[in-house]
């Protein structure tokens, strides 16, 4: 461990004086890929898994060479370990065409090229239910271990079987120019309401990573690198004065971007201000362990942007003596002057199939809109009432009453779509709509569902939890059809559970009408009355963003709820979305007060 007498201000470029650096490694690490193969979201002359495949190669080569060394480095002695701290795939045009390939996946392939030693299972592999991520983690060439030790995959079969043969697991050991490398992985605790899971169990997070790490100490490794995946740069920094024997954290989620001053970014990035003091996050950051050693912890930001390069040097017994200078983010570029080419095979049988299906869907104008359709997240989505929002709201609850008969369920009056679920994160243009933007708006594989007979107090605590967060951006925010409601953030926000359990009442929704006029709260107070179909998505229906749904039944009515916006566009709404029925700023749906 880095000793406790070293300062994380000196730390990045001091050693121990005079004790001498008995073994250097070199980690590069990512995450959060989430499918963008083709290019950066913003600018496809960075990013793109072709670039990144190169530039891995790159510096893996490079950092193995005794020319490499700088002061405080060992020349001889030197070691290259490239891991994955999750959300490895998204949902999303992208993947669609790996879905529609079929195994391997595209992602998978990609995976494979880039050389990963250890990949920690995020969030987002889990989004369309463990038989997916099966396909997934089977399809990848090499067959490097995914790693949680806060999962109990046991109750899927078909991830049992892949722990069976190694392929999931708790921690792996790598072997790295003679030494032995122990890498734990975790995923956040809270994945049951932000994902798929079905029957995986999961367990706390701490208890779960040192109980693997005192497993590696008692075998004799004495290097630990922990990849979690916790959703925040700041839950691993939460984590490690919990923790012994880490030697370095490599968190994911949480989309930071962590750099020092004159590391290069891509166009249009800064690097994330840390909540506390507004200062810029440190490449890297550093936190005090329960024995009082510091630990070095890293991120990067996501898309195949960034490869994080982080230099560690070890002495004789293990402990980490200090972190290089050039320690970094490196940017995946496609420009002068730090240009990397793309990796020829995977340009080939990733890139350019990838590229060919989405060019098909975004040829395909499904169509026009009057107004610009507001898809944005803060201000946006996940802060107010969007037009965009009222559009896919609209085309759930459009979906629920189409198939209700066919489903024998009641037809939905209300729909509830959260926001998390809009993922374009867009401003769309007024003009034509293609297939690729219903993706881009709703690119998971969640199901129409109708719950039948919501309460009507269950239906104000689900609208409480809508508002729960504001006026702070979630996902959890609500965007309605239906009824009309109003809201006050300056009284009590409701606090619930995973479970649904809500464990301080909220206050918050202040009136609630149906779009027929019937009333359901006034002024604070449920109206007394027969309960309401409602019609939202499977993932909210199973308590997804602590919706308190409380295992009421629902039925999934046989669409996603992307191919419910596209035939509301195609069908019900003859492929026009007017001015007037889908106005900027909405239509007075969802009413802050004060």
């Amino acid at each position: 461990m880095l000793t406790a007498a070293a300062q994380p201000a000196t730390a990045h470029s001091g050693g121990r004086g005079a004790v001498t650096t008995d073994f250097t490694l070199t980690i590069l690490h990512a995450n959060d890929g989430e499918s963008q193969l083709l290019g950066a979201p913003a600018d496809a002359n960075y990013g793109g898994v072709a670039r990144f495949t190169t530039l891995v190669e790159k510096l893996r080569k490079a950092e193995k060479r005794p020319a490499a060394a700088r002061q405080g480095e060992s020349r001889t002695n030197r070691g290259v370990v490239t891991l994955s701290s999750g959300d490895n795939f998204l949902a999303g045009p992208q993947f669609a065409a790996s879905l529609d390939r079929g195994v391997p996946f595209y992602d998978s392939i990609a995976v494979g090229h880039i050389g990963y030693d250890a990949l920690a299972l995020g969030n987002h592999e889990f989004d369309f239910g463990p038989d997916v991520l099966a396909d997934f983690v089977s399809g990848v060439p090499g067959k490097p271990p995914f790693l949680s030790a806060n999962l109990d995959v046991g109750p899927e079969p078909s991830l049992a079987e892949l722990e069976r043969r190694g392929r999931i697991a708790p921690a792996t050991v790598v072997k790295e120019h003679g030494e032995r490398i122990g890498v734990v992985g975790a995923v956040t605790p809270d994945l049951a309401s932000l994902s798929s899971p079905r029957n995986v169990v999961i367990g706390e997070v701490r208890d779960a990573v040192q109980g693997q790490v005192d497993k590696l100490t008692r075998k004799g490794i004495d290097k630990i690198i922990l990849v979690s995946h916790l959703q925040d740069i700041q839950e691993e920094r939460a984590l490690v004065p919990q923790l012994r024997n880490v030697d370095v954290v490599i968190g994911g989620g949480g989309g930071e971007l962590l750099a020092t001053p004159d590391a290069p970014l891509v166009p249009g990035d800064t690097v994330t201000t840390d909540p506390t003091t507004g200062e810029p996050l440190a490449y890297p950051l550093y936190a005090k362990d329960a024995g009082g050693a510091t630990v070095p912890i890293v991120t990067t930001n996501g898309d195949y942007k960034y490869v994080g390069r982080l230099v560690v040097n070890f002495d004789k017994k293990g402990r980490v003596l200090s972190v290089a200078d050039r320690s970094d983010p490196v940017r995946v570029s496609g420009l002068a002057p730090d240009a990397v080419a793309p990796d020829r095979k995977v340009q080939r049988t990733v890139v350019e199939p990838v590229a060919a299906y989405v060019e098909g869907l975004e040829a395909n104008v499904v169509a026009t809109s009057d107004a610009p359709l507001e898809g944005r997240r803060d201000p946006g989505v996940r802060t107010v009432e969007t037009n965009l929002g009222n559009l896919l709201a609209d085309a759930l609850l459009d979906a629920g009453r189409d198939q209700a008969a066919e489903y024998g369920v009641a037809p939905p009056q209300v729909a509830l779509q959260n926001s998390g679920g809009i993922r374009n994160n867009s401003l769309i243009p007024a003009g034509g709509v293609t297939e690729l933007d219903t993706y881009s708006i709703a690119p998971f594989s969640n199901f129409v569902a109708v719950v039948p007979d919501v309460p009507r107090a269950q239906l104000k605590e689900l609208l409480e939890n809508a508002v729960s967060s504001s006026p702070a951006a979630d996902g959890r925010f609500a965007q309605v059809a239906g009824l009309r409601f109003e809201y006050d953030v300056a009284r009590t926000a409701q606090q619930v559970t995973d479970e649904g359990t809500v464990t301080r009442a909220g206050e918050r929704v202040r009136d609630v009408v149906l779009d027929d006029g019937t009333v359901l709260v006034m002024d604070g107070a449920v109206v007394e009355g027969a309960g309401i179909p409602v019609v939202t998505n499977d993932f909210s229906a199973r308590g997804g963003d602590q919706y308190p749904f409380r295992g009421l039944p629902f039925t999934s009515v046989g669409l996603t709820y992307q191919q419910a916006l596209l035939g509301y566009l195609t069908d019900d709404l003859a492929g026009r979305v007017t001015a007037v029925d889908y106005p900027e700023g909405g239509s007075g749906r969802i009413v802050r007060l004060g």
